[in-house]
């Protein structure tokens, strides 16, 4: 594929116009058409539907554009390669989380992973799945790892495991001394819940559903922090993965008891990665030093 062209087509791919992707190329919109329709008859179908409100991508259209994505990246990784040969430059990895990872378990990763390569830099981008997903899908983070309660749609997930939300509460709460817990149980305690878009409310919303109960929160939040202080500090309870919330049990007089209600299981945490893409080595030693911790931590969680 003709470079110039490939170029010209991912710009109306992102942008969505012949204008915008003329305006942010400042080439003429006669000539990006060309070279589009030249790309068109040599691939043989359309690439765009084109509309009065722009050019949206057909099925072959976005199966193009995943491979110029690919393309670019491996070719940028190349090109870093080459300045770390001459000795200059520095590896960035970027990194896409869900709000209960970007707590302690990618901060840890990230320092401990930077002890065995001193020169790398990381970007962090704290989203919900589905955005943490698209980061990676459109190639602007390079890894994604996330809580999820659904199958995980165009990325190749590398590593997936039982995530369950468990009640965590101050080390001295009354019901501190139990194995597990039942749902139910939690009615006559004051809860704290991560706000709507998290994967703990919908298993928190699911749960109370099946037990036919309904709990009312008394806080909520979409800053993990200020949950963790409010339960510390008084006989509250909140939910959470032992991923989200292991390190800090003792240094916080905490305790985490798993809940019998199956709903509370129902999800996953993931590592995923661009569908097909051919990943720079650093890249790869860091998806693999992620999972070995992910295991490793899991491995802890009480059952």
């Amino acid at each position: 594929m003709h470079s110039l062209a490939a170029r010209y087509f991912f710009e109306v791919a992102t942008t969505g116009s012949l204008s915008a992707a003329s305006a942010s190329l400042h080439v003429a919109i006669s000539a990006i058409s060309r070279q589009i329709s030249a790309l068109e008859e040599q691939v043989g179908t359309p690439l765009f539907v084109r509309t009065a409100r722009g050019m949206v991508l057909t099925d072959a259209g976005e199966l193009l554009l995943r491979h110029v994505r690919r393309t670019q990246l491996e070719t940028d990784a190349v090109l870093q390669s080459i300045t770390a040969l001459k000795g200059g430059g520095h590896s960035t990895i970027r990194i896409a989380c869900t709000q209960g990872l970007a707590n302690e378990f990618v901060p840890a990763t990230l320092a401990d992973f930077r002890r065995q390569y001193p020169d790398i830099r990381f970007r962090i981008w704290v989203d919900r799945a589905t955005q943490a997903s698209q980061r990676v899908m459109e190639g602007e983070a390079d890894i994604a790892i996330t809580f999820s309660t659904l199958p995980a749609g165009g990325v190749d997930v590398l590593y997936t495991h039982s995530a369950p939300a468990l009640a965590v509460m101050s080390e001295n709460h009354k019901l501190a001394h139990r194995r597990r817990l039942d749902i139910r149980e939690l009615a006559n305690y004051p809860l704290a819940l991560t706000d709507e878009h998290t994967s703990t409310f919908r298993l928190f919303q699911l749960a109370t559903n099946m037990a036919g109960i309904k709990l009312e929160p008394v806080i909520f939040s979409n800053h993990g922090e200020s949950l963790h202080g409010f339960v510390r500090d008084s006989d509250a309870i909140l939910f959470a993965s032992y991923i989200s919330i292991g390190p800090r049990l003792e240094r916080n007089r905490l305790v985490a008891i798993p809940l019998r209600n199956p709903e509370m299981r129902a999800r996953t945490v993931q590592v995923q990665v661009m569908q097909g893409r051919v990943l720079p080595d650093i890249v790869k030693e860091f998806v693999d030093f992620s999972i070995q911790r992910l295991s490793q931590t899991i491995a802890e969680a009480p059952g």
